[in-house]
């Protein structure tokens, strides 16, 4: 009965929720189509603008370096290291208000503070300046990282329709931040600060959508709630971290392929701007391979759950346990991260093409793209009521390795070479692709031993 009542909702979901599920508007689960897609369309919107300027100063921080005077090599990496320092902080405090304030007033005013910082990172008039603006652009762009995942839970119940939804934002947190390079190496000859510029641009474009944003969560509790149910909110992504296995381990494997992620941005200037003597804007064209890896992972995506949708309509018993509707992804994705590594370890020398180096961004893609969406969705699936605290908890510890670990970055390739530093991270990528497995194993045990589900259930 309850697999019949399930498969009746993805396929409602399927159809874009035409069957009104409740005849109450103020439940988004029972909202027209047309605003649930405007809900998603915000959403992705403030998303892209996040993930793209996170990485934007990378492709052009040899003249930002040079007009502010900056010669040391660890502080040109700063600008980028900053704004995930901000991921670090904003997703703690703002994926639990969201929970207690509502996600709208969360979205748009982070948003607005947003767009005014990255107005500042345009006219900075000295290096400690940008750095500091840069942070506080990183603080609150780092809103809809933590409070997406709420914000679709929200107006999706089907795991079906949510799993799709969150895979479209997976397809922009992977694919946006491999623009940004290519177009700020090509904008910074005109001037570093329209690298900025340009951000801001398409800051007040979003800007405009995200006022008219809707309240989706509609369990917010009022201002003047009280002192304890305020601390308890506010603690949960920290106690869900070292709490709950499925997050430790989960935080553990997307934190560690962020800071190969970004690792990336300070790896391939040295390999297609040493080594193979391209300029800042072509050598920025050598990310796109990542995109494109990307969208065939959606592809690889779209095609899975398509499977898992007509094994639930024939009543496949395997199809209706949890670990195999998401983590089948994750087993694809680790062993390509591993081979993506080493054949750019391999294959970047003077003596061969600089193409066969830059293709091992496809593979690179789209594992990043598989891991990502298929952990994320195992997440918020495992705690739908509160998906936005478990994603701060992620992005917090995604934001400290993808901060941190990039500083290590060219002291570490100058050291070991290209070919043992991506050797390195290889062996160790290889250890992280046994956590999806394990899940599919042992997960309903974890799950069914969590006292903090059992909690949630009764509250």
């Amino acid at each position: 009965m309850a697999t019949t009542e399930k498969s009746t909702n993805d396929q409602a979901a399927l159809d874009l929720d035409n069957i009104t599920l409740e005849t109450d508007h103020t439940n988004p689960s029972a909202w027209p189509r047309r605003k649930k897609n405007f809900v998603v369309f915000v959403g992705l919107f403030t998303l892209f603008n996040s993930v793209f300027d996170s990485t934007i100063p990378s492709g052009g921080i040899r003249f930002i370096a040079a007009d502010l005077d900056v010669h040391n090599e660890t502080q040109r990496v700063l600008p980028t290291s900053v704004y995930l320092i901000g991921y670090v902080m904003g997703p703690l405090a703002f994926g639990p208000m969201s929970e207690v304030y509502g996600r709208r007033k969360v979205m748009v005013g982070t948003f607005v503070l947003f767009t005014v910082f990255t107005l500042a990172c345009a006219v900075a008039p000295n290096w400690s300046a940008l750095i500091i603006f840069r942070t506080l652009c990183g603080i609150f762009a780092s809103t809809p990282i933590a409070v997406t995942g709420g914000l679709f839970a929200d107006v999706y119940r089907s795991p079906l329709a949510r799993g799709r939804t969150m895979a479209l934002s997976m397809a922009i947190t992977t694919a946006g931040p491999q623009f940004a390079p290519s177009i700020a190496g090509f904008v910074a000859t005109a001037g570093w600060r329209w690298i900025f510029w340009i951000c801001l641009i398409l800051a007040g474009v979003t800007l405009v959508p995200v006022l008219f944003l809707p309240e989706t969560f509609h369990g917010c509790k009022p201002i003047n709630q009280s002192t304890s149910s305020g601390i308890r909110s506010f603690t949960r992504p920290l106690h869900m971290l070292f709490c709950e296995p499925i997050i430790t381990f989960t935080c553990l494997y997307l934190s560690y392929a962020s800071a190969i992620f970004f690792m990336y941005f300070e790896a391939y200037p040295l390999i297609f701007q040493g080594i193979y003597d391209m300029n800042d804007g072509i050598a920025g064209l050598a990310f796109l391979p990542i995109a494109v890896g990307a969208c065939i992972g959606v592809g690889i995506f779209l095609w899975y759950d398509s499977f898992l949708h007509r094994a639930k309509q024939r009543k496949a018993n395997w199809s209706t346990i949890e670990e195999y509707q998401r983590l089948p992804l994750a087993c694809l994705g680790g062993p390509l991260y591993v081979l993506a590594l080493f054949w750019l370890a391999w294959t970047a020398s003077v003596d061969i093409h600089w193409i066969v180096p830059l293709l091992a961004g496809v593979p690179f893609g789209m594992a990043f793209f598989l891991v990502f969406v298929a952990l994320m969705n195992y997440m918020v699936d495992s705690y739908h009521e509160y998906a936005a605290s478990a994603m701060a908890a992620a992005s917090c510890c995604r934001s400290i390795f993808g901060a941190v670990l990039p500083l290590a970055a060219a002291p570490m390739f100058r050291r070991l070479g290209i070919d043992w530093g991506c050797s390195l991270l290889g062996f160790l990528s290889v250890l992280m692709t046994f956590i999806p497995f394990v899940f599919i194993r042992y997960g309903d045990q974890i799950r069914s031993r969590s006292k903090f589900r059992q909690g949630l259930r009764g509250t």
